[in-house]
């Protein structure tokens, strides 16, 4: 018998020969952040049939395709050619001719490609994955593939975009980022590389059309674009078309705020088109003509008003022209119309009469793509989308054709509107999706940064996807920048919906982090990104003030601590991190954290301020100037963006307006300082607060007391900051003596039982006096109860008592107080010093309550007389 590690020698030996020579395909599988799941990238060739890419010996392969395939492969095999030599300090060389080279990497498409062909006619390579797919592409490893050529790594595409995106899984596998540009995520950087063995698949994407939709980008998207490349231009928009094709997107709603792509620069659908991008219009925009464009030719067009009763010639000849000169592009039409300035429509009259006019509207759009394509309208992709009150025109059973793609919408925060009736028939053109990571609308835009929680997305697009929605995804990013995260996810998860879990997604956070820090610290990025996702989702800047948190239950105070928290770990984690990643690191956590925290801590001081003015507390400025100083800083930090940040690259990125709202839409001007109120030293009333119970407990902090008596040489002072919490006070000075002085403290109690636990907190003050220090207390100066609060703090003690208080710093007593009887629950409790030296720090009334911590519970809520 054969030892059993010589017969699994030789079985593995086979399975490489199988798989080298394409006879067996490896189950793939699309996975999150790329079109494959297997690592395709090792360092070393030690592995039987690997293809040396690149050598430690700075040798390659030579990079082989034909000059009759599709100009965007040909671009992106350029890219490839540059990735290669940013990764590894090769530059291979790239030719269209026969190439002696015994390594070659042979790219083509399908029909486009002699060498792809030919490997297919010769059985060398499978059209199985390939032939008649949606853009699907296969890496593979192909022994002897020509005369002269030992081995080749051959990507193929089944179409334009599946070659080209073959090429950037390549490239995404050899540690380019698909954010290298637009996050200017450094390349991970080797000195060789080696592609294992095997047959790689990547499948057809799930959804057709995957893309995003630039949205309210001024002044920031705008004003970068300006400075930056003189304009909304062919040389940005080539910039988002790579993005979107190393991210497997296909599809783009481009910028249209004062903005026209096909005009402003005439360069711009051309080269959409040769990168590979499908473009369309966003969902008030039919017929390939931006709003834009109306605003400028609208005199051209009969009587310019943008009416289809009162100027139906005219909007028809507007859009003919517009669809005619887009017509040799790959394009997904918008049909439909609304209101001119994304409004609702009020041509007709009643809500019929616009039902009828729609339906018409659509049958003679239909009408011009036939008249100018000489081709049934069914050939051309199109899309209506019901955004808003559109919804009610489907609700109520307009006619739609077949082939048309009905485009559902979010309700412009992430929560679906509307999804096909399970038990209904489907409709035949299929269903897609309008979703926003950005907003600029009612009841209030948010635009300056990422709001969406990626747990919440997921939600509501697995939902989207198992109804059947699977012929558009669009997703609304605003300026793109700071929406990277989202847009990333949202992509990812359009090319394969059902690769995404409830239980995996802490994984893809953890997966894109690596890809842009490096895989020692991806866990703790995605754990401060994740978070601060959590922490937005809550509530959006822009929608926050200082009412938005409960102040006197502590939430608010909860809430802000646990942001700066999350800052003070995101700081951390950027000083820890090599110099490369840093500017990454601030674009994509750091700035988003360290803004909102600030935010978060302006908002609250904002709300001390309005609390403590209300009391007549002359604290109350310190909040105020806090306030001032966190508006400051909040301009600091996007001034630092904007200038500093990869050396200025994003400049005006963060332009937005985001404090001082008072309506759906940003203040003019921009940020506002929130109002805050100053304390004159006339005005301060000590004393007069009055508590509340609160679950069977009430906590006061010592300086705040209903009144206070002092005598004739000692006064009762506050020691600012002094203890674990807010303050001490004392009987000052300590050198006379506590006759007659008092201090009391009010509440209002649920009801009244016969002895409460009273437990008061004191500084740590040792007998200095023989005998120690006593207090005396009561309620409603009923029955007084005195103590003494320190006599056992002394050296015989020393271990069991004396230190173990000195380096708690504090004293703790817990006495039983009797308590008079009283109808509306009103108690005065009156707390005598019979020494002088004795600080109180806080006091509970204990109903049984009483919770242990170390700072000794939160105070309850009170108000002031």
């Amino acid at each position: 018998m054969m030892p059993f590690n010589r017969i699994t020698e030789r079985l593995l030996k086979r399975w490489t020969i199988w798989i080298t020579t394409g006879i067996v395909s490896l189950p793939v599988q699309a996975q999150q952040t790329g079109a494959i799941t297997e690592k395709l990238i090792v360092q070393d060739g030690t592995i039987t049939g690997s293809f040396p890419l690149v050598t430690d010996k700075q040798q390659g392969a030579t990079i082989c395709y034909d000059s009759n395939d599709y100009k965007g492969v040909i671009r992106a095999i350029n890219d490839l050619q540059s990735d290669i030599d940013s990764v590894t300090g090769y530059h291979p060389q790239v030719t269209t001719a026969s190439s002696a080279s015994p390594l070659q990497v042979i790219i083509g498409t399908i029909g486009k490609s002699r060498m792809v062909d030919r490997l297919i006619a010769t059985g060398k390579l499978s059209s199985t994955d390939l032939k008649g797919k949606w853009e699907s592409f296969v890496i593979t490893t192909i022994a002897d593939p020509f005369p002269g050529v030992k081995q080749a790594l051959v990507i193929a595409g089944s179409d334009k975009r599946g070659s080209i995106y073959g090429i950037y899984e390549l490239s995404r596998q050899l540690g380019v980022s698909p954010w290298y540009w637009w996050a200017d995520v450094p390349v991970a950087k080797r000195t060789a590389a080696y592609v294992r063995p095997g047959r790689y698949a990547s499948g057809e994407p799930k959804v057709r059309y995957r893309g995003i939709f630039i949205n309210d980008e001024a002044p920031c998207f705008t004003g970068w674009a300006k400075e930056k490349f003189g304009g909304l231009n062919s040389k940005m928009y080539a910039h988002m078309f790579e993005l979107l094709l190393r991210l497997r997107a296909n599809y783009l709603w481009p910028a249209m705020w004062g903005n026209a792509f096909n005009e402003d620069d005439t360069d711009n659908p051309r080269i959409a088109d040769e990168y590979g991008i499908v473009m369309g219009t966003s969902h008030h925009e039919p017929m390939m003509r931006s709003q834009r464009e109306w605003g400028k030719h609208r005199k051209e067009y009969g009587n310019g008003e943008w009416n289809y009763v009162s100027n139906e010639p005219g909007l028809k000849q507007f859009w003919e022209d517009g669809f005619r000169r887009n017509k040799a592009y790959e394009n997904v039409v918008t049909m439909g119309m609304r209101g001119d300035g994304d409004m609702p429509m009020k041509d007709a009259g009643t809500a019929d009469e616009n039902f009828r006019l729609l339906e018409r509207i659509m049958k003679d759009q239909r009408q011009i793509i036939e008249k100018v394509t000489k081709k049934p309208a069914a050939q051309t992709p199109q899309i209506w989308a019901l955004y808003s009150e559109v919804l009610e025109y489907y609700d109520k059973g307009i006619k739609v054709p077949d082939d048309m793609t009905i485009l559902l919408c979010d309700d412009n925060w992430g929560n679906i509107r509307r999804l096909p009736e399970l038990q209904q028939k489907k409709h035949p053109g299929g269903y897609g999706i309008y979703y926003h990571v950005d907003l600029h609308g009612a009841p209030r835009a948010y635009q300056w940064l990422n709001m969406t929680q990626i747990p919440h997305m997921w939600e509501q697009l697995q939902l989207t996807y198992s109804y059947g929605v699977d012929k558009v995804w669009i997703l609304n990013v605003g300026d793109l920048k700071p929406n990277e995260y989202p847009m990333d996810f949202f992509l990812n998860m359009a090319w394969n919906p059902t690769s995404f879990t409830a239980q995996n997604l802490e994984e893809y956070a953890r997966l894109f982090c690596e890809n842009k820090f490096g895989t020692a610290e991806a866990t703790e990025a995605s754990e401060i990104l994740s978070m601060y996702c959590k922490y937005n989702s809550r509530i959006t800047a822009e929608m926050m003030d200082h009412r938005t948190y409960n102040l006197e239950s502590g939430e608010f105070l909860q809430v802000k601590d646990a942001y700066l928290a999350l800052e003070t770990r995101a700081l951390r984690q950027y000083y820890n991190l090599p110099a490369k990643y840093r500017d990454t690191y601030m674009q994509l956590v750091l700035h988003p954290v360290r803004a909102m925290a600030n935010l978060y801590d302006m908002y609250y001081a904002v709300a001390m301020n309005g609390k403590l003015a209300a009391e007549k507390d002359l604290k109350a400025n310190y909040w105020a100037n806090y306030a001032t100083s966190c508006f400051k800083r909040d301009a600091a930090f996007s001034r630092d963006y904007n200038l500093n940040v990869s050396g200025g690259k994003w400049n005006h990125i963060m332009d937005q307006t985001h404090i001082g709202y008072r309506s759906w839409d940003e203040p003019k001007g921009g940020n506002v300082m929130p109002r805050t109120k100053l304390v004159t030293p006339e005005e301060v009333k000590p004393g007069g607060y009055v508590f509340n119970e609160k679950n069977n407990v009430v906590v006061i902090e010592a300086e705040h007391y209903f009144e206070s008596r002092n005598n004739d040489k000692a006064k009762w002072t506050v020691i600012p900051d002094l203890g674990r919490t807010l303050s001490g006070i004392a009987l000052m000075p300590y050198t006379e003596n506590t006759d007659n002085a008092a201090i009391t403290y009010k509440m209002k109690l649920n009801n009244t039982p016969d002895s409460i636990t009273l437990r008061l907190f004191f500084d740590c003050t040792l007998p200095f006096k023989k005998g120690g220090h006593r207090v005396a207390a009561s309620f409603n100066d009923g029955k007084v109860s005195t103590w003494n609060i320190n006599d056992q703090l002394t050296w015989a003690n020393n271990y069991s008592k004396m230190y173990p208080a000195g380096a708690a710093r504090m004293i703790e007593t817990v006495t039983k107080i009797a308590v008079p009887q009283t109808a509306d629950g009103i108690l005065r409790l009156t707390i005598r010093p019979l020494d002088p030296g004795i600080v109180l720090y806080k006091l509970i009334a204990d109903k049984g309550g009483y919770e242990p911590t170390h700072l000794k519970m939160q105070e309850s809520p009170y108000k002031k007389q």
